[in-house]
């Protein structure tokens, strides 16, 4: 089955959901377990989730934000908190569905033997093998994009060894029938409403006549000799060479403002045209269709570790080995291609954004409802498709941030009597954009935090700066952009000091300790609120600017901005995370909010702004003191990065090595958290740690390429070609002896390029020639040139080794 350089691998099958193999084209999933005579295939379909379109907002809300901001002015914390939290919040989101499971039953005497499972990252192929009775058997599993179905073959070595039963099923309310030519039906319903698993309820999960999601799976086997037959109970193939099996879901969901069952799509007519469309080509056909659009993508970015590893061990035991302490750094490697991979597989253009869980959820009453969850996780999710030349990947979100700009206005409206849209902490398929509390009323900690739209909004100017799209920039982001700040305007309010500042106030799922020893969340103008803000104001000046329109609308976000609270160095050397100097109440605690400005944002630089730099590296050796034993995966991703961007590899790497001990077998994320009884699957980690090895190697963030600014002592031979750099770059890098060797940067948009490395450089064009390039005298290690759109540019060092 090929080399393990790009293959998850396996001895035996998964025995649970967390050791299957994720498989999915943006819309539809599957998690193959891989069974030798019992094979189950877990299936998701991307807008099948709870509920319908309402209006969660409270027209109350608004009553009590004069008081709360009183409260709040006169240093009355806990006290605006209790107001917030009884008043201000909204309902949970809706739940992301588990659609059903397809299950496969052969018809095979003995005990399965020589039996092997893998993913192939390079061709995003699930295997497995093994021999029943002296006959091999393989299988191959895909979700193909162009084709939109998941393609199952099965066949083997002798023929007429291929009998097999297939039935469809649900965890749904739901019932199949034998449809016309030869397909199997499953007809189903979602829940018109579902509790968040956290809570208590005597009826979590709620079916009412005529609301809901309607959805279909249709089944369809193409038989190379045997027989077929299907009933209503599944599909029957006896005596076969080989079979395929064409899977097509849909749902009713025909937008999120839309009623899905008297308003929605018949998902009976879309499994139709796609099975028809599929069932025209062969099995070969359909596999190089699928193969061709999925290595366009992945095949951007290659990347090679020399070092000593473990992959001649099954994935599952490589984890093993990674967890006793042994050394497996091009882990690092597969565990970066696989992030890409789930990004490929969960986000493509006109499909939904990736959940928690990307596309892959075998619950009803998923953790944290499987939505998005908007004051971190979902933006992790994306750090690495700029950078890991997935831009595309890119485009649900934006879809999802304009229809948020929409249901966003009238919370906006609503609650605050502000202009523009807003966005807490969490949204779902109908793009709530209220805070979320649920019947409980959560703690505002994370409940309220209306700064959701500000941190998104970054996305949209970040695609604008690794490509330089200005049509893009003018009828997608900016306008998007625009109407977020109009927001923040609304909600600034003066504090008495000469600041503009956010009021109430939250600092993401974090609380601090009054002089008093009281404890509380809500304050005024945290350093993420104004690091949020500092970033989507100077964002919308640059762009009205480029785009030469809204120059009123300019000089006030300028006026603004220049009010906003500075950033503050704390007793302890750490950068203040609250405007007042207060002592944490969970000095452990896992988000890094007030860090925000080093990364992923841009305003805190080592070059440049040292100082800030260094109370940063305090805050978080604060935080790593009390680190907890069975801490958060995504928490050492964002470790990855942050350490990264403070060029301190050794410390990154730690983070980098965490992480990789902390994985399920099949590589997803585990949740790790001391309130959970169980480890719930996530996927931000993956993503984050891609992003984040992406950042040990490049970084663009400042106006200039840095080249292996944070190279691991570990990884002292490499090469990885194809990263994005902001500014219009593709970059290729190669090193030996912890040192670069050279760099080839393609320029797509004829910008200068300016760069920073370790040792001074020398420039070539494509023909061999010297570039001309100019250097400061107080930089000897940064060099800038000019490029021309098209050309590759080759950089090595000055003094050769």
């Amino acid at each position: 089955m090929g080399g393990n350089n790009l293959i998850l691998w396996y001895r035996r099958p998964a025995s649970e959901w967390v050791e299957a193999l994720p498989v999915g084209n943006g819309s539809l999933g599957g998690m193959v377990f891989g069974g030798a005579k019992r094979e189950r295939i877990q299936l998701n379909e991307d807008t099948l989730w709870s509920g319908h379109p309402y209006d969660p907002n409270d027209r109350e809300a608004a009553e009590h934000l004069g008081e709360v901001r009183r409260l709040v002015s006169a240093g009355s914390y806990p006290e605006a908190q209790r107001l917030v939290e009884e008043h201000m919040l909204g309902p949970w989101t809706a739940s992301y569905q588990a659609m059903g499971d397809l299950g496969l039953s052969l018809d095979a005497e003995g005990e399965a033997a020589g039996y092997r499972r893998e993913l192939d990252l390079n061709d995003a192929v699930c295997r497995t093998g093994f021999a029943l009775d002296g006959v091999r058997h393989t299988r191959e599993t895909f979700a193909s994009a162009p084709d939109q179905v998941i393609v199952v073959r099965l066949a083997a070595d002798s023929p007429g060894k291929v009998s097999v039963t297939a039935r469809l099923s649900s965890l749904l309310r739901y019932r199949t029938e034998a449809g016309e030519n030869g397909v199997f039906v499953l007809r189903g319903q979602a829940p018109s409403h579902v509790e968040p698993f956290h809570a208590a309820s005597d009826e979590p999960i709620r079916y009412e006549e005529n609301k809901g999601n309607r959805f279909e799976i249709w089944l369809r086997a193409v038989s190379e000799g045997g027989s077929v037959h299907v009933d209503d109970d599944g599909i029957r193939v006896t005596g076969a060479d080989a079979v395929t099996f064409l899977l097509a879901a849909a749902t009713s969901f025909n937008g999120f403002d839309k009623d899905p069952y008297a308003e929605g799509k018949d998902p009976a007519i879309l499994c139709l045209t796609r099975l028809a469309r599929a069932t025209a080509f062969t099995y070969e056909e359909l596999l190089a269709r699928h193969r061709a659009d999925y290595r366009a993508l992945f095949g951007r970015v290659a990347f090679e570790l020399a070092a000593p590893g473990l992959a001649e061990l099954p994935t599952d035991e490589r984890l093993e080995a990674a967890r006793a302490g042994r050394s497996d750094e091009p882990l690092a490697a597969l565990f970066f291609q696989f992030g890409r991979y789930l990004l490929i597989a969960s986000s493509r253009p006109g499909t939904q954004p990736a959940t928690l869980q990307g596309i892959w959820n075998d619950r009803l009453r998923p953790p944290w409802a499987c939505n998005y969850t908007v004051n971190i996780n979902t933006q992790m999710n994306y750090w690495p498709a700029e950078t890991t030349n997935l831009a595309e990947c890119h485009a649900p979100l934006f879809d999802l941030l304009e229809e948020l700009r929409t249901t966003g206005r009238e919370t906006a409206r609503i609650h605050y009597r502000a202009g523009g849209w807003v966005c807490h902490h969490a949204t779902d398929l109908w793009r709530i954009a209220t805070p979320s509390g649920g019947p409980s009323k959560g703690p505002a900690s994370w409940a309220f935090w209306p700064m959701g739209g500000a941190w998104l909004c970054g996305h949209l100017w970040e695609h604008y700066r690794f490509g330089g799209d200005e049509s893009f920039l003018r009828e997608r982001a900016y306008p998007i952009m625009r109407e977020a700040a109009l927001f923040f305007l609304d909600w600034l309010v003066e504090d008495g000091e000469g600041y503009l500042t956010t009021n109430p106030s939250t600092s993401p799922e974090n609380t601090f300790r009054m002089p008093d020893g009281r404890k509380a969340a809500v304050s005024l103008a945290s350093t993420m609120d104004n690091s949020l803000l500092r970033e989507l104001f100077a964002n919308c000046i640059e762009a009205s600017s480029v785009l030469g329109i809204d120059a009123e609308l300019r000089g006030k976000l300028e006026a603004a901005r220049s009010r906003l609270r500075p950033l503050a160095v704390g007793r302890h050397g750490q950068l203040r995370e609250w405007f007042e100097d207060f002592e944490e109440a969970e000095p452990g605690h896992r988000h890094m909010a007030h860090l925000y400005g080093l990364h992923p944002g841009a305003e805190i630089d080592r070059h440049r702004h040292p100082k800030l730099a260094e109370a940063c590296r305090v805050s978080i050796e604060r935080r790593l003191l009390h680190e907890k034993e069975d801490a958060i995966g995504w928490c050492f991703a964002w470790l990855i990065s942050l350490f990264a961007r403070l060029e301190e590899p050794d410390r990154a790497h730690h983070y980098l090595v965490k992480l990789l001990r902390n994985p399920f077998p099949n590589l997803f994320n585990a949740h790790r958290h001391p309130k959970l009884t169980f480890y719930p699957l996530t996927v931000e980690a993956n993503f984050g740690a891609t992003a984040g090895i992406a950042e040990l190697l490049l970084q663009s963030h400042a106006g200039e390429l840095r080249l292996l600014p944070a190279l691991p002592k570990q990884w002292p031979e490499g090469r990885i070609r194809g990263l994005r750099a902001r500014g219009g770059f593709a970059v290729g890098l190669e090193w030996s002896g912890g040192a670069l060797l050279r760099a080839e940067i393609e320029s797509f948009g004829g910008r200068p390029c300016r760069i920073r490395s370790a040792a001074p450089l020398r420039v070539r064009s494509a023909s061999g020639g010297e570039v001309d390039v100019t250097s400061p005298p107080e930089e000897p290690n940064v060099c800038e040139f000019a490029t021309e759109a098209g050309r590759v540019y080759t950089i090595v060092p000055a003094q050769p080794r």
